[in-house]
C-alpha cells in the first residue's frame, strides 16, 4: 500500500533543514570573519552545535521521564476492594501460535477475577493453533472459552470480530504468545474508577532471559518502554496500549470505531484515537504480562521493522492532530513525542555516530567519540537503575546498559531509519511473522 508523505511531516522536515542551514550560515560567516573559510570547518562546527543542542534535549528528556515516573510511583492510590466486578471479555487473536497458545490459555483460566469471557480468534493458522484452542473450549471455573476462526485477514480484523462476539463491559486483549499474572486484571480494573479512563496498559516483561540478546531486550522493556509509560500515566496519556495486555472500556472502543486496518500498529492507532477523542489512557505496573522476545538478530529486526513502519503509519494517519492546538493538547504533545522517538532521535543518533567516527579518524579526536558514548551510557545506566529499583528487578541489568547503548540501540536505530525511508517511499511490506521458540514454559527470573 503506497502512502504519500504527510504534509505536516514534510513541512516539519523543511523547517528543521532550514534551521540547520541558518546555523551553518551563521557559523560559516564567523569562519569568514575570524578564520580562513572552509566548508569542512563550517560543517564540523555546525554539527557540534546541533549535537550539543540535541544532547541537552536528551538530558531534559531523561530527567523528565525519571521525575514524572517517580511522581507517579509516589502518588499512586492505595488499592481498595472494588464495589463490583463487571464482566471482562478477553480477546486472544492468534495466528500460528501453536508453540505458546496452551500456556497462554492456562494463564488466562487461572486469573483471579470472578467474571471472565474468553474469545480466541484464529486468524487462518496453518499449524495446530486451532486444534489447541478448540481442545480448551468450554467452561473453566469463572472463565468461559469460545473459539472462532476466520480466513487470514490480519490481527485487527480478528480483534474486531472478537469484539462483536463478546459481551463484557470491559475488554482485555492478550496476544497468543503472552502470559498474564494471576492478579493482573483486578489490578488494572482499579484504574477504571475514573469514568474518563478509556484504557489501561499493562506492564509487559520479557520471559526468556537466558541469552545475551534477550537480556538486552528485557532491559529495553524495563527502561525504554515501561519508564515512558510510568511517566505518561502521570498525565493519563499513555500513547500505546500493548498487545500482550490492553484493558479497555467497551464503550470507549466502540466510540472511536474499533480497530482500523490501515496500519501495522493497530494497538498504537487505537490508543491515539482514544486520546484524540478525549479519553484518558492509564498504565498499571502491577498488571504484568510476560512475552517471548526474539532470540536472534534476524527475528529482532523483523519485529522492530514492523513496529517502526506501524508507528510511522500512525503518525502519517494522524498528522493533522499535530497542529490541532484547539483540540486535545495532551494528544498533540503525545503525537510530537512519538515523532521525536520514531524519527528525530534515531536519525540524530546515527548521524552522531558517523560524525564522531569521521572526526576521530580525520582529526585524531577520539575523545569526542568516547565522550558521546560515555554520556549516553551514563544516562541509560541512571535510567536503568531508577527503573530496576521501581520494578524490583535484578540490579545486574543496570550493567547491561553499556552493551545496550553501544551495540543494541545502534541496530534498532538503523532499523528505524530504514523503515522510515521505505515508509516514505511507499515500499510494500508484509506482516513479518517471527519464529517462536515456545519459551512461555520457562521460569521467570
Amino acid at each position: 500500500m503506497k502512502i504519500k508523505i504527510g504534509d505536516l511531516i514534510l513541512r516539519t522536515l523543511l523547517i528543521l533543514f532550514g534551521l540547520l542551514f541558518a546555523l551553518w550560515v551563521i557559523f560559516a560567516s564567523l569562519n569568514v570573519y575570524y578564520y580562513d573559510f572552509s566548508f569542512r570547518k563550517a560543517f564540523i562546527g555546525m554539527s557540534f552545535i546541533v549535537l550539543l543542542i540535541f544532547l541537552v534535549i536528551l538530558v531534559i528528556r531523561y530527567i523528565a521521564l525519571i521525575y514524572f515516573s517517580y511522581l507517579n510511583f509516589t502518588f499512586r492510590f492505595t488499592e481498595k476492594e472494588l464495589d463490583s466486578y463487571p464482566m471482562v471479555s478477553i480477546i486472544v487473536p492468534v495466528h500460528n501460535e501453536g508453540k505458546n497458545l496452551e500456556e497462554t490459555i492456562k494463564s488466562i483460566v487461572t486469573l483471579d477475577y470472578p467474571q471472565l469471557e474468553v474469545v480466541i480468534v484464529d486468524d487462518g493458522s496453518t499449524d495446530d493453533t486451532l486444534e489447541i484452542a478448540r481442545a480448551h473450549e468450554g467452561e473453566f471455573g469463572p472463565s468461559v472459552i469460545k473459539v472462532m476462526t476466520q480466513v487470514n485477514q490480519g490481527k485487527s480484523v480478528a480483534l474486531n470480530n472478537g469484539l462483536r462476539a463478546s459481551v463484557g463491559e470491559f475488554v482485555l486483549t492478550i496476544d497468543g504468545d503472552s502470559l498474564v499474572d494471576r492478579n493482573s486484571v483486578k489490578r488494572a480494573m482499579h484504574n477504571f474508577r475514573d469514568e474518563k479512563v478509556g484504557a489501561v496498559a499493562g506492564n509487559v516483561k520479557v520471559i526468556n532471559r537466558k541469552t545475551f540478546l534477550a537480556k538486552l531486550q528485557a532491559l529495553e522493556y524495563i527502561e525504554g518502554l515501561n519508564m515512558v509509560k510510568r511517566s505518561q500515566t502521570f498525565f493519563k496519556a499513555v500513547n500505546i496500549v500493548p498487545g500482550p495486555f490492553g484493558l479497555f472500556r467497551r464503550k470507549a472502543i466502540e466510540a472511536v470505531g474499533g480497530y482500523d486496518h490501515d496500519t501495522f500498529a493497530e494497538d498504537c492507532d487505537l490508543t491515539v484515537k482514544l486520546l484524540a477523542a478525549g479519553w484518558k489512557v492509564d498504565y498499571e505496573p502491577e498488571a504484568i504480562a510476560w512475552t517471548e522476545a526474539p532470540e536472534n538478530i534476524n527475528s529482532l529486526l523483523i519485529q522492530r521493522y514492523r513496529w517502526s513502519r506501524g508507528i510511522l503509519q500512525v503518525l502519517l494517519k494522524h498528522r493533522h492532530s499535530m497542529l490541532n492546538i484547539k483540540g486535545n493538547r495532551t494528544n498533540v504533545i503525545t503525537i510530537w513525542y512519538m515523532f521525536f522517538e520514531a524519527i528525530i532521535w534515531p536519525g540524530m543518533n546515527i548521524f552522531a555516530q558517523i560524525f564522531f567516527v569521521y572526526v576521530a579518524l580525520s582529526y585524531n579526536m577520539f575523545n569526542s567519540l568516547l565522550f558521546w558514548w560515555i554520556q549516553l551510557t551514563l544516562l541509560d545506566m541512571t535510567a536503568a537503575l531508577h527503573c530496576v529499583l521501581l520494578e524490583k528487578e535484578r540490579l545486574s541489568y543496570v550493567l547491561y546498559a553499556v552493551p545496550y547503548r553501544v551495540f543494541f540501540i545502534q541496530i534498532i536505530d538503523v532499523t528505524k531509519l530504514l523503515a522510515t525511508v521505505e515508509e516514505l517511499m511507499g515500499v510494500k511490506m508484509e506482516w513479518g511473522k517471527i519464529e517462536r521458540k515456545g519459551r512461555l514454559k520457562e521460569s521467570r527470573d
